[in-house]
C-alpha cells in the first residue's frame, strides 16, 4: 500500500513538472514516443541536434570505435577545465612563471594534483587522438563521403600537437627552455620560410622575420615566446580547435552517424 501510494506521488509529481510553464519552454515536444516527436526532440534542442534520430546496431559496439574520438574530446574537456583553474595561479612573465609553478606544487591545497591531471591528461590526448586516427584508418573510415572528415581530424591531431609544444615552455624550468629552443631552431630550417632553410633567399627570408621568429617574438627563447606560447596555448589554438570539433561531430552525424564496419 504504501509503496502504491509513493508511486501515485511520483507520478503526480512528474505529470505537474512536465506541465508546467518552465518545462514545456524548455522541451517542447513532450516524450511522446512517435518518430515524429523523437527527430522534433533532437532538432529542437540545442545539446542533441548533433546526435542522429536512429543509430545503427554496429554503433553500440564498443569494440568497433572503442570510443576513442568521446575519450579524446573527455580529455580536451578535462583539460579546458584544469587549464582554466592553473591560470588563477600563474603569471606569463619571467621573473614569476617558475615561480608561480613551484607556488602551485608545494603552497596551494590539491595543486600538484590539479598540474598533474592537466599534465597527464595532455598525454592521453595526444595517445588517444592518434589512436583514434588509426583506428578510422584501418576501418576505412576515411573514404567518401567522409573525406572531408578525415581532413578535419588530421587539422585537429595538429592542433593537439600544437597544444602540447606551447604548454611545453610554460613551467620556465630549463627542461622546457632547451626543449623549445631545439624545436624553434627546427622551425628556422623549414624551406623557404626558415632563415637557415634552402632557398630561404628566394622569399627574403632572415632572423627577424622567419618562421623562428614568428613563434618566438625574437630571435631567441625569452619574455616574449613566454607570453606568445601563453596565449596560444590559452586562447587561440583552443578556439580554434573547439570550432573544428564542433564541425568534426557535425559532419560525422551529416555523412550518416558512425562509419560502417567494411
Amino acid at each position: 500500500m504504501a509503496n502504491s501510494r509513493t508511486d501515485k506521488l511520483r507520478r503526480g509529481a512528474l505529470e505537474w513538472i512536465t506541465a508546467s510553464q518552465l518545462y514545456r519552454s524548455i522541451f517542447r515536444h513532450g516524450y511522446d514516443d512517435t518518430v515524429r516527436n523523437r527527430a522534433l526532440e533532437v532538432t529542437s534542442n540545442a545539446f542533441l541536434h548533433l546526435h542522429p534520430i536512429t543509430i545503427p546496431h554496429h554503433a553500440i559496439k564498443v569494440r568497433f570505435t572503442y570510443c576513442l574520438g568521446g575519450l579524446t574530446f573527455f580529455m580536451f574537456l578535462v583539460e579546458t577545465v584544469t587549464g582554466v583553474l592553473l591560470m588563477f595561479y600563474y603569471r606569463p612573465v619571467t621573473e614569476y612563471a617558475y615561480a608561480d609553478m613551484k607556488t602551485l606544487q608545494y603552497a596551494v591545497y590539491f595543486g600538484m594534483v590539479l598540474r598533474n591531471l592537466h599534465r597527464w591528461g595532455a598525454h592521453l590526448m595526444v595517445v588517444l587522438v592518434m589512436l583514434h586516427m588509426l583506428r578510422v584508418f584501418l576501418t576505412g573510415s576515411y573514404r567518401p563521403p567522409r573525406e572531408f572528415n578525415w581532413v578535419l581530424g588530421v587539422n585537429l591531431l595538429v592542433l593537439t600537437l600544437l597544444l602540447s609544444f606551447t604548454g611545453y615552455l610554460l613551467p620556465w624550468d630549463q627542461l622546457a627552455f632547451w626543449a623549445v629552443t631545439v624545436g624553434t631552431n627546427m622551425a628556422a630550417a623549414t624551406p623557404f620560410f626558415g632563415a637557415e632553410g634552402p632557398f630561404h633567399g628566394l622569399l627574403g627570408v632572415d632572423g627577424t622575420n622567419d618562421a623562428r621568429f614568428l613563434l618566438l617574438g625574437d630571435v631567441r627563447v625569452g619574455g616574449s615566446a613566454l607570453l606568445r606560447f601563453y596565449v596560444l596555448h590559452c586562447v587561440a589554438l583552443p578556439l580554434v580547435a573547439g570550432v573544428l570539433m564542433v564541425v568534426h561531430f557535425w559532419r560525422v552525424r551529416k555523412d550518416g552517424g558512425i562509419s560502417r564496419p567494411l
